[in-house]
């Protein structure tokens, strides 16, 4: 074990049995300064709160700087479509409940928020998912102060904001696949939509860096990874472009895929697990049928991994990662959906820059959102600091 893990374990395991309890944040832990006579840390490990926003609910916990928890994780309605105070109120009041329930006192938070966001002037400049209707018409977020809104309510907590695939990426850099080394990670988020971010390190880019560097672009809005054109003038997406990642291999195209097929009269044991309600498909149902032999839904996985193919080898020409994350709940597939996206990489990749990807299924799938705001939340003070 080494000095760092020594300290980490010190204290996790010492100082939060004694005081591992909701409100107890304010007792300090005692710093480690030796260990049979050698010096092994002088300062407690950071904890941090991070939040991950969404349409529908706003989930909150606190973590240490290994990703590990410090207290009770917690979700509520976020109020999307009911305005921006709303939202506000909801995302504080978690917040207050995750900090409450830290074994330690949080130093700042990190927010998650799928749109455009600028975190240099604390702004959402385009959010789709949040708005409110008023004479009949959604007026999605534009422009949104939202740290501004947020500050005043955490108690003097500083907030530190990214769009959330940013986030989802930075955090499997961090805490997962990427193990906080990895020279470039590109992740894909497969969901209802398709998000995607760029995480490097200096060693990834020439000239004077530190990192891990979140690749945001000029206006802080870039690497939408998932609107990327795999098919021109193919199949259109929500988005409004036709052929791109997400119009292939996000929720819905995936479904109406298999929709289309059973429409059409093709057998499948899908039939027995829907009925004639084929509403309720989901991309679980055409895991669980693929897993038992069934011929249309292997089909169905196999088209879109040669399609998420496409788009994968795109990306390892462009950016030469050593890992190239899919998650989000669609990746849940594993191999049904990687190996026929590996296959076609394969074949479309530099072959000495795919050599050098690893192509795998994320491994911080359900709490992506808050521990890529939680890593936010750690580079932001630690940058501070320096």
């Amino acid at each position: 074990m080494v000095a760092v893990e020594f300290c980490r374990y010190f204290h996790l395991k010492g100082w939060r049995s004694e005081f591992d309890k909701p409100g107890s944040y304010g007792a300090q832990p005692e710093p480690v300064t030796s260990v049979a006579g050698e010096r092994v840390c002088s300062q407690p490990v950071k904890c941090v709160i991070g939040v991950d926003l969404g349409g529908t609910n706003v989930r909150a916990g606190a973590f240490f700087e290994d990703g590990s928890e410090a207290g009770q994780s917690f979700q509520n309605p976020s109020y999307g479509q009911s305005g921006v105070e709303k939202v506000i109120d909801a995302i504080a009041s978690t917040v207050a409940q995750a900090v409450e329930a830290s074994s330690q006192k949080p130093e700042a938070v990190g927010l998650a928020i799928p749109g455009h966001i600028d975190d240099v002037e604390g702004v959402v400049r385009w959010a789709p998912n949040f708005g409110e209707t008023l004479e009949g018409v959604f007026n999605f977020w534009t422009n949104v102060p939202v740290r501004e809104l947020l500050e005043p309510k955490l108690g003097g907590l500083k907030v530190h904001m990214d769009n959330d695939a940013n986030m989802a990426a930075l955090g499997e850099y961090r805490f997962g696949s990427g193990k906080n080394s990895a020279k470039c990670l590109v992740m894909l988020t497969l969901g209802t939509g398709i998000g995607g971010g760029v995480i490097m390190s200096p060693d990834a880019v020439l000239g004077d860096a530190r990192g891990p560097l979140i690749l945001v672009g000029g206006n802080k809005g870039g690497a939408e990874l998932g609107h990327t054109i795999v098919q021109y003038q193919g199949v259109d997406c929500r988005a409004g472009e036709y052929g791109s990642i997400e119009g292939y291999c996000g929720r819905d195209a995936i479904i109406t895929r298999a929709q289309h097929r059973l429409v059409r009269g093709r057998e499948s044991i899908l039939r027995e697990m829907l009925g004639k309600d084929y509403s309720k498909l989901t991309p679980l149902m055409l895991s669980q049928a693929a897993a038992k032999g069934d011929e249309l839904s292997i089909e169905v996985w196999e088209e879109v991994g040669t399609m998420l193919g496409v788009g994968i080898a795109n990306f390892i020409n462009i950016f030469a990662p050593d890992i190239v994350a899919i998650g989000g709940n669609v990746a849940r597939a594993g191999d049904l959906l990687l190996k026929p996206a590996i296959k076609t990489a394969r074949n479309i990749a530099i072959k000495s820059l795919f050599d050098d990807a690893r192509i795998l299924v994320a491994e911080q799938i359900d709490d992506a959102g808050m521990l890529g705001g939680a890593a936010l939340a750690l580079e932001a003070l630690k940058w501070e600091r320096k």
